[in-house]
């Protein structure tokens, strides 16, 4: 603010030590004010960067996964459903079989 203070007289030193007092105040609220915006920031770049951390273990799980294991496994899956349903197929026609003959 730039207030001139004064120490000629106990009066005008009484004064400076009210003005002094004020500018300490103010000065302790913006540090108060400015450790509470520090404080924000510090937590918002930690959960970028475990966000970050996350999103590279999640890329090196993808890039690690064996391509060929993968492969030999659907392909199993996929023969065991067909075998799944060629099974049915041959026992619902097992039925129909019998009731040929009975007729």
């Amino acid at each position: 603010e730039g207030r001139s203070i004064s120490l000629s007289t106990p009066d005008s030193a009484n004064n400076a030590i009210g003005v002094i007092d004020e500018a300490l105040r103010t000065v302790s609220r913006q540090r108060a004010d400015l450790g509470a915006y520090q404080n924000r920031f510090e937590l918002a770049v930690k959960g970028v960067l475990v966000g970050a951390e996350n999103l590279q273990a999640a890329e090196s799980l993808i890039r690690d996964t064996d391509m060929a294991e993968q492969m030999v496994e659907f392909v199993k899956n996929t023969i065991l459903v067909q075998a799944g349903t060629a099974m049915l197929a041959q026992a619902n026609l097992k039925p129909q079989s019998v009731l040929q003959l009975l007729v």
